[in-house]
């Protein structure tokens, strides 16, 4: 077991001798946690094939999951691929820096233990002050996917990311609560259409206010992925807390009655069940150990809160948890394919 130094650094006052330390573990092959906007990532030096193997091992992560490799601007982007299409080099400049990662055609210099053996890298500029600090701190692009211990829920608190990796890792950043609490938006710039592979903070509507058509990877429909994944969270059940989570869909009264039953059955038979719901609906449930993400007028909150929620349970020791399906427009999309990911596509139409 490592011994892993936790260091805290604060957002509003940066600290340059902390950093530029956190800056040298990475350049010299170390594997340093950190917050972004998104969720806290587990970060190596991209460009340094054995770095990059501590991840996988950190994580107990798939070999054949991609990572995203972590840059400061269009100007780290060059060396990586071997062009910046005209329409990438749209979004940069209408998202960057921001929680969306696009996939490029790789240059030599990426690893194929980054990419899983693709052509291609996903590579972000991610938007929170110590991520951008550390990155330029290290000279270095830096891979990272999130924080936690393959499977479980994103971390999107320091205390998440102790609890998974402490021991595993180098050094952990504690730098505060993310602020978008879902992975970012992950965009396949090397078809004919440009195609979202996870949804995350960018929208499907806000893409095609710059691109024009945007298309949903099928795979993000069916859960079903017949080729190698070319973006993290494709292929695997992902985010899930140690109960089991069902999804129900449908109208709010109809969605509600049939939780309710579920829950009175469940409990009927010496069962704990937690229950996921909206603000809207939060004192129409009885029993259970009820936890709103919130209203569903702020679906950026119920982003925020998701993850937390899931760990939260954890414990809490219940059985099962019973959550409300969203509506899947906008956010809506990133929160549902986390959510319905977490239940392992367990999702009830009522």
């Amino acid at each position: 077991m490592k011994n892993t130094l936790i260091i805290e650094i604060s957002c509003e006052n940066l600290d340059r001798g902390k950093l530029n330390y956190c800056g040298e573990v990475l350049k010299g092959g170390g594997t340093v946690v950190f917050p972004t906007e998104t969720v806290y990532g587990l970060g190596a030096n991209a460009i340094y094939e054995k770095a990059v193997e501590k991840i996988f091992k950190a994580k107990g992560r798939p070999s054949d999951n991609p990572l995203i490799v972590h840059v400061t601007g269009e100007e780290d982007v060059i060396p990586l691929v071997k062009a910046i299409p005209p329409k990438a080099k749209e979004v940069m400049d209408a998202f960057w820096p921001g929680p969306l990662t696009i996939i490029m055609e790789k240059s030599s210099r990426v690893p194929y233990n980054v990419t899983a053996g693709l052509n291609t890298v996903a590579i972000r500029y991610p938007a929170h002050p110590i991520a951008k600090a550390l990155i330029e701190a290290a000279g270095v692009p830096i891979a990272a996917p999130s924080a936690n211990i393959s499977g479980k829920p994103s971390p999107t608190k320091a205390s998440h990311v102790i609890d998974d990796l402490d021991g595993r890792v180098d050094v952990i950043i504690a730098g505060g609560d993310c602020s978008v609490g879902l992975e970012s938006t992950v965009l396949d710039m090397t078809t004919d259409i440009p195609t979202i592979l996870r949804p995350g903070g960018v929208t499907k509507e806000e893409l095609e206010g710059v691109l024009g058509r945007v298309e949903m990877d099928p795979s993000l429909l069916t859960g079903v992925l017949d080729i190698s994944p070319k973006s993290p969270g494709m292929k695997y059940t992902h985010y899930s807390p140690k109960a089991e989570v069902v999804v129900y869909a449908g109208e709010d009264e109809s969605v509600v009655k049939a939780i309710s039953n579920k829950a009175n059955e469940l409990m009927a038979n010496g069962k704990e069940v937690g229950i996921i719901c909206t603000n809207e609906t939060q004192h129409r449930y009885k029993k259970g150990i009820i936890k709103p993400l919130g209203s569903k007028k702020d679906m950026k909150t119920i982003a925020a809160k998701l993850f937390s929620t899931l760990r939260e349970f954890d414990e809490t020791k219940v059985d099962i948890i019973l959550a409300e399906a969203l509506e899947e427009v906008e956010l809506g999309q990133a929160i549902m394919n986390r959510l319905v990911k977490a239940a392992g596509y367990k999702i009830y139409r009522v």
